[in-house]
């Protein structure tokens, strides 16, 4: 379940042009080093998981599977996506942070 306020860190970096969705436009800003967090849909293939991650762990990116594809597309007025690639490291941070957080609270509950 996304947070209200990560709904709006996701928003706010698609709206400022540091969001991109989908697989292969991942892979490339993976490869080219200019994603800074990916973040795959937990209903995501095993194979597009394995391959993304393996690809970012490669250019030591930090990869997480999170959320549901519909919840995510909807936070940044995208398509339907599995692959949600941050390309700014401010945002990065707080986007990793708050998925954090919320991972945290719910082991907690």
């Amino acid at each position: 379940m996304l947070s209200d306020k990560l709904r709006g860190y996701l928003g706010f970096a698609a709206r400022s042009r540091n969001l991109q969705s989908g697989y292969n436009t991942g892979l490339y800003l993976i490869g080219k080093r200019k994603a800074k967090l990916v973040i795959v849909s937990e209903e995501a293939a095993e194979g597009t998981r394995e391959k993304v991650a393996g690809k970012a762990r490669a250019q030591n990116i930090r990869c997480i599977v999170f959320g549901e594809s519909e919840e995510l597309s909807k936070s940044t007025g995208t398509g339907s996506g599995m692959v949600f690639t941050i390309t700014d490291r401010h945002f990065a941070e707080i986007i990793s942070r708050e998925i954090d957080r919320i991972r945290s609270e719910g082991e907690n509950s």
